[in-house]
């Protein structure tokens, strides 16, 4: 749990920097950094393999790049966007591939790395 946790806090630290327009990690160095810290935790608790976790990885670092700027957009056009950006982000699962359950194990580890994120105060990702 204490390893999740710091997993968290560096996403979040990244992000945050990010935010605030400080030191920009190119997309090389964001995956590498995310292989180093939530690819374990990935395989632990969606029992991918190593290839396929790098390769969820790479499409969810795709995702995070394609939500910059959403903040200037509308709740409406957010939220199309961002459905948008999911249904590619399932049909890039598929390719690696994925199954179903694994698809859903994925989102739900994502899910609780938000709610880990939000539950410390380190929210961002609504009013």
């Amino acid at each position: 749990m204490k390893k999740f946790l710091f997993i968290v806090a560096v996403l979040f630290a990244v992000h945050t920097v990010q935010a605030q327009g400080g030191m920009q990690m190119d997309p090389a160095q964001m995956l590498e950094m995310m292989k180093q810290r939530v690819k374990p935790g990935l395989m632990e608790k969606t029992k991918l393999s190593d290839a396929q976790a790098d390769k969820v990885l790479e499409v969810n670092l795709w995702a995070q790049q394609q939500r910059r700027g959403f903040r200037e957009l509308s709740e409406e056009d957010r939220a199309k966007k961002t459905k948008e950006i999911q249904e590619e982000v399932n049909k890039k699962y598929k390719a690696i591939p994925l199954t179903d359950d694994q698809i859903k194990a994925v989102d739900e580890f994502y899910a609780e790395m938000r709610r880990n994120m939000q539950n410390r105060g380190g929210g961002g990702g609504g009013k």
